[in-house]
């Protein structure tokens, strides 16, 4: 096994922070100016009437971004606020163009979508390793005087300016590709689970809320046999609307295949699995109704506990009869890990019109 941890990838997961998940940034991006054609005429010695020589201008560079899979966040953007590209160099005589300015390549994570500021219009879904978008076109050098040269005007005294390129402002936003999204109430051991099965190290402690960005892990139960598993943090109530972390990771969840829902026993005697449960399908589906349409698998974790084993047969009574299958795990001692994990990749091998 090994992990795909969320953070700067050229930082070690011991001096990982949550500061390094940034999953939105704006930036202005500017493409480089064509440049300028040349009026020009050639002035060598034993060349009476030297034609027209001005060469044409080169092209601006132009900013394209590049979906890249050894990236997990957009913190290598976070503090860059406006991407220029290179403008082309003038036309020179002689006949020389000049050179094209240079693109800039900005590589962002795959499953980055990009808007346009003003408009809020999405221009693309980077939701392919190696898919590119040209986000600000750079502009075309001008011609310079040797295009204009005709039979009736031989020695033209015009040329064309090179065109500006493109300027805008744009907005990308980070939505993690992961063939499982682990969902729950705080503290109910999910980064416990996701470090267990992965190699993922997020921070585990006995407070609600430990975990303040997503935490990505690859489980490998063998050759050829592998999964990307996350874990969604700060949905809680009311997330939906905006209450805790949940309206900012809540986006997350949209892109993974199967959805694991993870219940444990609550020290608060007025809560309930089931009627955690209940209240974790409502806020999603008032997020986005077609999530209560994908597979969901049910954990009731901490099983090694008497009272979560209570709870399991409780929650298995209540929510097989609805058609969710439930299984009782426990990540301490491993127990019923491996019949989970089994069961969530069966559905992922499963065909996608099936």
């Amino acid at each position: 096994m090994f992990e795909h941890q969320v953070g700067c990838p050229d930082k070690g997961p011991d001096v990982l922070t949550s500061v390094d998940f940034v999953d939105e940034v704006t930036l202005e991006v500017a493409a480089g100016d064509g440049g300028n054609g040349a009026v020009a005429f050639r002035r060598e010695k034993f060349v009476p009437l030297g034609g027209p020589s001005g060469g044409d201008g080169g092209r601006g560079g132009s900013v394209i971004l590049v979906a890249h899979d050894r990236f997990s966040t957009l913190f290598d953007l976070r503090y860059r606020r406006i991407v220029r590209a290179e403008r082309g160099e003038d036309g020179r005589g002689k006949d020389q163009f000049g050179k094209a300015g240079a693109d800039v390549r900005i590589e962002v994570p795959v499953g980055t979508q990009v808007y346009d500021q003003e408009s809020d219009a999405l221009l693309a879904d980077l939701h392919e390793s190696g898919a590119e978008l040209v986000v600000a076109q750079g502009g075309r050098g001008g011609r310079g005087n040797i295009k204009f040269a005709t039979p009736y005007d031989r020695a033209p005294r015009r040329a064309q300016p090179g065109t500006p390129g493109e300027r805008k402002k744009i907005r990308l936003v980070l939505k993690l590709l992961a063939d499982i999204g682990i969902v729950g109430f705080p503290n109910v051991g999910k980064s416990t689970f996701i470090a267990t099965v992965s190699r993922a190290r997020p921070k585990v402690a006995d407070y609600p809320f430990t975990t303040l960005v997503p935490n990505l892990g690859v489980v490998s139960l063998g050759v050829d046999r592998t999964f990307v598993i996350a874990d969604i943090p700060g949905i809680i109530e009311g997330a939906s609307e905006g209450a805790g972390l949940g309206l900012r990771f809540l986006k997350h969840v949209e892109r993974t295949k199967v959805l694991l829902h993870m219940l444990s026993v609550d020290p608060d005697p007025e809560r309930e699995p089931v009627a955690d449960f209940d209240a974790l399908m409502s806020e999603l589906g008032r997020f986005d109704p077609s999530l209560l349409e994908r597979p969901i698998l049910v954990a009731v974790s901490k099983c090694d506990l008497p009272e979560a084993q209570k709870a399991y047969e409780a929650v298995r009574e209540a929510l097989e009869p609805r058609g969710f299958q439930v299984f009782a795990i426990s990540s301490a001692t491993n127990e019923g890990l491996t019949p989970l994990l089994e069961a969530l990749e069966a559905i992922l091998r499963e065909p996608d019109d099936a």
